[in-house]
Order: structure tokens, then sequence, then C-alpha cells
């Protein structure tokens, strides 16, 4: 009874893995996602190469496999084809970034690709869509909701006399 007990808990609780809670009820391999910059298929490399079952919930998981897990996120030895920094501009390297680091490194691009003026720059900075969508029928901003229908003129009630008429 004890030992049910005991389990319970550990897959009740929240686990935080790179500053992130995940609820330990659901699979490892799903539970990664929950961290930005993990993708299923990074995720699905994490289990492999640490030989982790995919299948396993994350509230059973010990710290040392938790740890196991943070380290190699950081610093993953995956294909070159997994990573989300490939080519970086100031270093040339192949990174993956996570978290918060990604969240950054997206403004910052966002912000040269402003500050040097390009398509891509200036269509971020009007609000329109950035990979070529058609924008003739969609991504209409600043309409009124049925701007091109006339409304019905409202009917004035007379008073009630009083009696049959």
């Amino acid at each position: 009874m004890e030992q049910k007990q005991t389990q319970q808990k550990s897959t009740e609780r929240v686990v935080r893995i790179l500053s992130k809670d995940i609820e330990g009820k659901t699979t490892l391999y799903s539970g990664l996602t929950k961290i930005k910059g993990v993708s299923w298929g990074l995720s699905n490399a994490v289990c492999h190469i640490l030989k982790i079952d995919k299948t396993k919930k994350i509230g059973e998981l010990s710290p040392e496999e938790i740890k196991k897990i943070e380290e190699f996120i950081k610093n993953p030895d995956v294909p070159i084809f997994l990573m989300n920094r490939r080519g970086d501009l100031e270093t040339g390297e192949d990174k993956h970034l996570q978290g918060t680091n990604l969240e950054l490194r997206k403004d910052f691009d966002i912000k040269r690709l402003k500050q040097i003026r390009s398509y891509r720059g200036l269509r971020h900075s009007l609000g329109q869509p950035v990979r070529g969508q058609r924008t003739k029928a969609h991504f209409r901003t600043n309409r009124r909701k049925g701007s091109g229908i006339k409304r019905k003129a409202q009917k004035t009630e007379k008073p009630y006399e009083g009696g049959k008429k």
C-alpha cells in the first residue's frame, strides 16, 4: 500500500526540466516537446540516444535521468538537420537553442532584418505575412465586422391606444 502511494506521488508531481514545468503524467516523448526549442524529432533522439523508454512517464524519472536529459538538450550530439540554428550568422557554427535563448535570438534576428530594411524586415514591421502568402482575402486588419452590409431600418412601434381596432 505504501509503495502505491509513493508511486502515485511520483507520477502526479510536476517536473521542472530546463526551466519549464511539465506534468508528471505525460510521457517522456510528448512531454519534452513542451520545452521551447525541442521538436518531436529531437525528443525522439533524446530517448533513443540516452536509452530511456519513450513511453515512460515524466513523473517516474529519477533526478539523475532528468539531469542527463537537461545536459543532452543543452549540448545535443545529434545530426545537423535536427538542430534549430544551422550556420549561425555571427559564428558560422551549428547550434541548438532552447527556452529563452531561442526567443531572444529570434527577436534579435527580426530586429536585424528591420534595421537593414530588407523585404522580410519591412513585412514584419508592417504586420503583414512574411513568407509570400496572398493578402487579398486574408490578413485584412482594421476591418469592421460586416462593413459591406447595410443595417435594416429599425421599426418604430406605435404606442398602445387601448381597445379593439
